[in-house]
């Protein structure tokens, strides 16, 4: 059996699989925030109650968490938990447990079930993209997820958008200090802002993402030009992803990637930028949606990894 854990700013969610990756029990609990020793106890009676409903012990246990471990001394990094930071908090659990614990980047664990037995079952390599309230993504080769030699592969969201246009250059500002950074263009709230910008109304005045995929589909020119310019961004963006690492296949997740036909939009956006004559990189939508972050943190323990 595995468990894997997803922790999350509201909420953790627990989920056991059989070895062939069958959900045998799910379970939430609500986050305990601020509270560090309270979140440790809390994934641990998590733990103890989806053993206690399946009645089978797992070998150890996969975590995902919003940031990452440091290689420096293994502590939290770059989350928004920030009880988190600076924390070992692998350690911590693995004490509280009685097991080792392996953590990775969310984003890299939602790569990791769309690689194992998702859309990108079928690719040694695989990159997995969030684009929702923010932008993050992961890479994963051989269903092994892959942080590279500073624990930051697959971080694009805060990198500046390729081939950026005269309007849209210095670009808004992010927060994390920086401009122009994919997330301020290719999330929810980037499509929001691009359009309040373009009708010219105040900031977070205009209609929410939904909104404009119903003002699209009845023909609104202002919405159906805003989604031509995510597209585009959007294109520009995963062809940055084909130049460096050339994946097999690119597996989309958040809430933008259940736009209708963004796959094919994507990947027709992004066809143009890709430096080669020929580009069977394939670009789908995830089949495991919101599951698969604890369904990749419970593919954190795959006989294909040793570790």
């Amino acid at each position: 059996m595995r468990i894997g854990i997803d922790f999350g700013g509201t909420k953790i969610e627990g989920l056991a699989l059989d070895p062939a990756g069958a959900e045998l029990a799910r379970l939430r609990a609500p986050t305990p925030r601020q509270d560090y020793a309270g979140t440790v106890r809390a994934i641990a009676d998590l733990v103890a109650a989806l053993e206690a409903g399946t009645g089978q012990r797992a070998p150890g246990i996969g975590i995902g968490i919003p940031g990452s471990l440091s290689p420096r001394d293994g502590t939290v990094r770059n989350g928004n938990a920030t009880w988190l930071l600076g924390k070992p908090f692998d350690r911590d659990l693995a004490d509280a447990i009685g097991r080792p614990v392996r953590i990775e980047n969310d984003a890299n664990c939602f790569a990791l079930s769309e690689a194992v037995d998702g859309a990108g079952a079928d690719g040694r390599v695989v990159f997995g993209t969030i684009n929702g309230t923010g932008v993050g993504g992961g890479l994963v080769i051989d269903r092994r997820p892959w942080g590279g030699r500073n624990g930051i592969a697959g971080e694009w969201g805060h990198v500046p958008l390729p081939w950026a246009r005269e309007d849209e250059f210095p670009g808004p500002k992010c927060w994390c200090g920086r401009r122009n950074c994919l997330e301020v263009w290719i999330s929810g709230p980037g499509l929001e802002a691009d359009f309040a910008r373009a009708v010219g109304a105040g900031e977070g005045d205009g209609p929410s993402a939904r909104d404009l995929v119903d003002m699209e589909i009845a023909g609104d020119p202002d919405a159906q030009a805003a989604f031509d310019r995510l597209y585009d961004r959007w294109g520009r963006a995963l062809a940055l992803l084909a130049g460096m690492v050339d994946p097999d296949v690119i597996v989309l997740g958040g809430g933008l990637s259940n736009l209708p036909d963004a796959p094919a939009r994507a990947r027709a956006a992004m066809l143009p930028y890709v430096f080669s004559d020929v580009v069977e990189t394939d670009v789908r939508r995830a089949v495991h949606g919101d599951s698969s972050g604890v369904r990749g943190a419970a593919w954190l323990w795959n006989e294909e990894d040793p570790r």
